[in-house]
């Protein structure tokens, strides 16, 4: 059974910092470092599934934290015993009866679910599309729209309890929000990524970092985010117009060819190369060994953005 370590020193520093922080109802914001955001998604009762609510607060958040200055890195976590269980079932249900159960043509029942699976869509591609790297720290259970979610992180690490499925085809469907969209672009074993896909059988965190869909496992879930939040500290303190430059053009040369993706960096370093933050940068690569020797820190305060 997963514990709440309330009294470790990183959710005391996460109490402290909530007041200042957005609220929703069903994600629960804090920032345990400088410049670190830890959204978690916070159902716990119902095992963090995704429910409208927990779509469209995903969409909010997201999109908020990618302008916000003072967030450089996300860790991305579950409340509770689990990370996500999937879809509520209720929300699937209400769906069905309360929205398509209302519309008797077909063409115009099609059209509106059309609408709402790109909606869905939009909700999570907002965590793809945030300009902030997002460090997915995964636990418990991670279950068809878990793994569409976690798809759209950046670095997604977890512990070794975790259980994973691709659950859509036990339900009749292909997924639809993330898993076969994204995914095929960055795990390593596309046989047993399909295999995964086609059979929605359980698997383990040993077979997801097989696969590639993990890169880092820890033994607890204290040390997974112990690990996430020191990782986004040490991208936090790196210049943001470099890391956020960073998530762009990899998500850009992702979606185009390779041509493509080296006219759209020319054109984007044409213009922050002429920034300040390499010069800060190459001062202290040319101070560090004096530094070093001096066993002093060198460590460089960049400009929000």
């Amino acid at each position: 059974m997963l514990r709440i370590y309330s009294n470790h020193p990183i959710f005391r520093l996460i109490y402290r910092s909530m007041s200042s922080l957005p609220t929703y109802e069903t994600l629960k914001l804090s920032q345990p470092k400088s410049h670190v955001t830890l959204v978690e998604l916070n159902r716990p009762t119902k095992l963090n599934a995704m429910n409208k609510q927990l779509f469209n607060d995903l969409k909010t958040c997201f999109e908020q934290l990618s302008i916000d200055k003072t967030c450089r890195a996300v860790v991305l976590s579950g409340a509770g015993k689990a990370f996500c269980s999937g879809i509520d079932i209720k929300y699937l249900t209400d769906l069905a009866v309360s929205e398509l159960g209302q519309i008797d043509d077909t063409a115009r029942k099609a059209l509106h679910l059309r609408r709402t699976i790109q909606q869905t869509q939009a909700c999570l591609r907002a965590v793809d599309k945030c300009e902030k790297p997002v460090i997915a720290a995964i636990h418990g259970h991670c279950i068809g729209a878990g793994v569409d979610l976690l798809a759209c992180c950046d670095i997604r690490y977890s512990s070794r309890d975790t259980k994973f499925s691709i659950k859509e085809v036990d339900m009749g469907l292909a997924a639809d929000v993330g898993t076969l969209q994204i995914l095929p672009k960055s795990i390593t074993n596309h046989s047993l990524f399909r295999e995964l896909v086609f059979t929605s059988r359980t698997f383990d965190a040993s077979e997801a970092q097989q696969v590639g869909l993990l890169s880092r496992v820890f033994d607890t879930r204290e040390a997974l985010l112990d690990a996430s939040i020191d990782l986004a500290s040490v991208i936090a303190r790196k210049s943001p117009i470099a890391v956020q430059g960073s998530k762009i053009n990899l998500n850009y040369a992702r979606d185009h060819t390779v041509d493509d993706s080296f006219t759209f960096m020319s054109t984007w370093n044409s213009s922050m190369l002429l920034g300040e933050d390499i010069i800060k940068s190459v001062t202290a690569s040319m101070a560090s060994k004096e530094q070093s020797n001096k066993n002093t820190s060198n460590e460089i305060e960049f400009e929000d953005v």
